[in-house]
């Protein structure tokens, strides 16, 4: 089976200020490797186009867009002739483009939402990228969320079908480093107004608790007026090429979960999957289906504040913490690489495909004989 497949996600090119890039990169990679052709449409947006850390994809092609009306203008036989059409979320003007993907579109059609709890909190609301009516119109939801998520998406909105696909962590680029310890505790991720209440409880409390230990934040839009303690060093991006070797020096690193994700559980972000596949020992907040992912205690390590952290980077012997790192890596490495992603997301096209072709064929029902009444 070898598929045409089209995205149009958020971005490819620039993983600043944003998760889906490494995302996409990852599961791409994965189908291009197994045979798959993949187009990306992406939005040239001045505040990526400054920050690109992939120009030359190897064995894809990525089309870059001016204005909503470029993707009916130039790239509509692309869309039309694909055999799956996937739409990311938080892609601008999301919501005009579904209406014309889904009417356009011959192949499958699928909405790969990358912030599904986000979504699922915002959509009765109003939201740009997706409406409630649209989601009955994809034949596919790919979720980021599972546990029950997709059995609510479909029973709740109306999909014909919906399945989870988690983000992965390319091993290839994703591994240990053998490189100097320099902080105890370290985060990478973007500045949210949801999750900095746990930044703080969970890195800054605790570093101002051990101040012999040294800790690091790496990410972007981090408002200029917060405050740092003085054994928290501050780095403002990190291209993908580095995140291994950023992982690689800290002691343990932290997982932080945005509120939307921790109330709706089972919603593990990439920064999770790729710190643990470089054999760095991961601390993160609770919530729920995280023993789905990593099991607490001998793959990850769950806390609830800052007392839990301290005592974690004072007390937890140097061999046990590289047991719980390399039984996380062995985890990765069994369950959420890109190619076990690409293989599920064959198997969804294959029974998505299947479900359209046995509702065509199926005979139409036959009229009943109205009988009058004499």
């Amino acid at each position: 089976m070898n598929l045409n497949i089209v995205i149009i996600g958020l971005s490819v090119t620039s993983s600043w200020g944003n998760g889906h890039a490494t995302t996409y990169r990852a599961l791409i990679e994965a189908l291009v490797n197994r045979g798959h052709h993949v187009t990306f449409l992406e939005r040239d947006v001045p505040w990526y186009r400054g920050h690109r850390d992939l120009t030359k994809p190897s064995g894809w092609t990525v089309k870059l867009y001016q204005s909503l009306q470029d993707i009916p203008k130039r790239h509509s036989s692309l869309v039309r002739d694909a055999n799956l059409v996937m739409l990311g979320s938080y892609v601008p003007d999301g919501l005009a483009i579904a209406e014309w993907v889904t009417a356009h579109a011959q192949g499958i059609t699928a909405f790969y939402d990358i912030d599904t709890p986000v979504t699922l909190a915002g959509i009765d609301r109003g939201l740009e990228y997706l409406s409630a009516a649209m989601i009955p119109r994809f034949d596919l939801y790919l979720s980021f969320s599972g546990g029950p998520v997709p059995g609510m998406i479909e029973d709740a909105y109306g999909s014909p079908m919906a399945g989870v696909l988690y983000c992965s962590a390319d091993p290839t680029l994703y591994r240990p480093h053998q490189m100097k310890k320099n902080w105890a505790l370290g985060y990478l991720g973007t500045y949210s107004d949801d999750r900095q209440p746990s930044l703080e409880r969970l890195l800054l409390t605790p570093a101002k608790m051990l101040a012999d230990h040294q800790f690091v934040v790496a990410g972007s839009r981090y408002p200029k007026h917060l405050g740092w303690p003085d054994n928290v060093d501050r780095i403002e991006h990190l291209s993908q090429p580095e995140h291994p070797p950023f992982y690689s020096q800290q002691r343990f690193t932290l997982n932080l979960t945005r509120a939307d994700m921790r109330a709706l559980g089972f919603s593990p972000s990439v920064r999770l999957f790729e710190a643990a596949a470089c054999g760095t020992p991961v601390i993160s907040d609770r919530w729920p289906g995280i023993e789905t992912i990593l099991e607490p205690g001998t793959e990850i390590l769950l806390v609830s504040d800052a007392r839990e952290v301290s005592q974690i980077l004072r007390d937890i012997p140097e061999d046990r913490r590289l047991t719980i790192a390399n039984n996380a890596r062995r985890r990765i490495l069994a369950d959420h690489t890109p190619d076990h992603r690409a293989r599920q997301l064959e198997a969804y096209y294959l029974e998505a495909a299947g479900r359209r072709r046995r509702k065509l064929t199926q005979p139409a029902a036959r009229p009943t004989m109205q009988v009058a009444e004499m």
